[in-house]
């Protein structure tokens, strides 16, 4: 039910501005075991030196996250959009029909850590979006800072979420020893639990078919044929994020 996607097994590039870590084949890195997960095509561990940052670039029929731990983020696109987001704060790009954008580090001083996401929609050449979400300031936050999932990005927008162009959920959890997050998952579907920060125990299935193992910042975890999973923090500060996919 469940499996381990190490974080030192990750794809590595370092290019002076950009250390970047590549849960799936990426540029220059690339593995035919590890093109991607249903419907997630992408999880990039990025870190950008101050001053620097991605130059203008296309992107086309790719839903595109961007999520910050630490620093600040500067974007701008072909739609007009222009905005800084800092930790907490979530950015999503539809690309569809195409979009080109930048992202850079504003900051002359300090370092921006941020994760990159691509999922692939649910059809070609849609009408390009570009949207922000706090997850700090989330009408369910009490839930996020408490122990529980905060829903960031879904199908439909619920909740106050991003919309995504493709039947997918995306959720976020920060968790204090011992505090516990639980997530149900539909007939058919699988998750992909990435850990950010900390420490975390993952526990799925009842009785004699129960499973669980541990995993720390930078690890992934798939979750097949599962009804429930449990997730318990084991260190201060934990922090996952949990895609509900088809």
């Amino acid at each position: 039910m469940l499996s381990l996607r190490a974080a030192a097994d990750r794809g590595h590039a370092n290019h002076g501005w950009l250390d970047s870590h590549h849960t799936f084949s990426f540029a220059d890195y690339y593995d035919p075991e590890q093109l991607g997960y249903r419907a997630l095509r992408v999880i990039n561990d990025d870190r950008v030196a101050p001053g620097q940052g991605f130059g203008s670039h296309p992107h086309r029929d790719m839903e595109i996250l961007s999520y910050v731990l630490e620093g600040q983020l500067e974007h701008r696109d072909s739609l007009g959009n222009g905005a800084v987001i800092g930790p907490g704060q979530w950015q999503h790009i539809s690309a569809g029909a195409g979009v080109t954008h930048s992202e850079f580090n504003p900051s002359p001083t300090e370092p921006v850590h941020f994760y990159q996401i691509w999922i692939k929609p649910r059809a070609k050449g849609l009408t390009p979006r570009y949207a922000e979400l706090d997850s700090n300031l989330l009408a369910d936050a009490r839930r996020n800072l408490g122990g529980g999932f905060a829903l960031v990005a879904s199908p439909d927008g619920a909740e106050g979420s991003l919309p995504l162009e493709q039947d997918a959920h995306v959720w976020l959890a920060r968790l204090e020893p011992s505090q516990t997050a639980e997530a149900s998952l539909g007939r058919g579907r699988g998750a992909w639990l990435q850990v950010l920060r900390g420490d975390i125990r993952i526990e799925a299935g009842e009785g004699a078919d129960h499973e669980e193992l541990t995993a720390t910042e930078g690890d992934g975890v798939t979750a097949e044929e599962v009804a429930k999973l449990r997730i318990t923090a084991l260190s201060a500060g934990a922090e996952v994020m949990l895609f509900d996919l088809p």
